[in-house]
């Protein structure tokens, strides 16, 4: 996949090099010249530019990119302004970094597909997010072991978890499931809520669009995840 990471600070430094590493073409940008000569042979490609100018922005192969991450941390101003710009330029898909609730309403205002909070979320799980189809969230135990969060896809919906039997057929424990429904918040903003529905069963039904937490070896989530 094709990835443009704006930011390269600790965060979005991080990302493009573990992106990268797994074979995928990433551009870096950031204005700060030293940061870009500094990453230029650990990502694909690196670029100075100031990416709150629309003209500069415009000039990037944003419609052969399948997703672009706003990861500017340090300056809020920036952040909030190089988003707009991009979501000006309607590329496919936006993931936005997230300093403080505030900032996190103004980026909803606005309309980005994700957001990123890199405190509490580190760049090896969103790199495992973002490479694998279907993967909503993701926490590796080990080298070997994930916990994953995994949409329900039309194979499964309407099924129960006995009738799946995910241990027997997939080597894989589902540990429980979330339901997923909108609500607004004060100022009018739509978020996805995720409810847990508790220590999941053999009679746990599952409807297209909820999240299971899934357990097991890395292999086999990539493998029913690629079927």
């Amino acid at each position: 996949m094709k990835y443009i990471i704006v930011g390269l600070g600790n965060f979005g430094a991080s990302l493009a090099q573990k992106l990268t590493e797994q074979g995928n073409e990433v551009i870096g940008i950031d204005k700060n010249m030293t940061r870009v000569d500094s990453y230029k042979d650990k990502i694909s490609h690196t670029i100075c530019l100031d990416s709150t100018d629309q003209y500069m922005m415009a000039g990037l192969p944003l419609a052969n990119t399948d997703i672009v991450i706003v990861a500017i941390g340090e300056d809020q101003g920036a952040n909030i302004m190089t988003t707009a710009v991009l979501k000006n330029l309607n590329v496919k898909r936006l993931i936005s970094r997230a300093i403080t609730p505030l900032h996190e309403n103004v980026l909803q205002a606005i309309g980005v597909d994700e957001i990123v909070h890199p405190e509490e979320e580190t760049a090896e799980r969103w790199a495992k997010k973002l490479c694998i189809k279907g993967v909503v969230d993701s926490y590796e135990i080990n080298g070997r072991y994930s916990i994953v969060e995994i949409t329900v896809s039309d194979r499964f919906a309407g099924k129960t978890l006995g009738e799946i039997a995910f241990r027997t057929n997939y080597n894989l424990v589902v540990l429980t499931t979330l339901k997923v429904r909108e609500e607004k918040n004060f100022l009018g903003i739509h978020r996805k809520i995720h409810e847990v529905q508790g220590i999941a069963n053999y009679d746990t039904v599952l409807n297209k669009g909820d999240i299971m937490v899934v357990y097991g070896d890395n292999r086999d989530i990539k493998k029913i995840l690629g079927e």
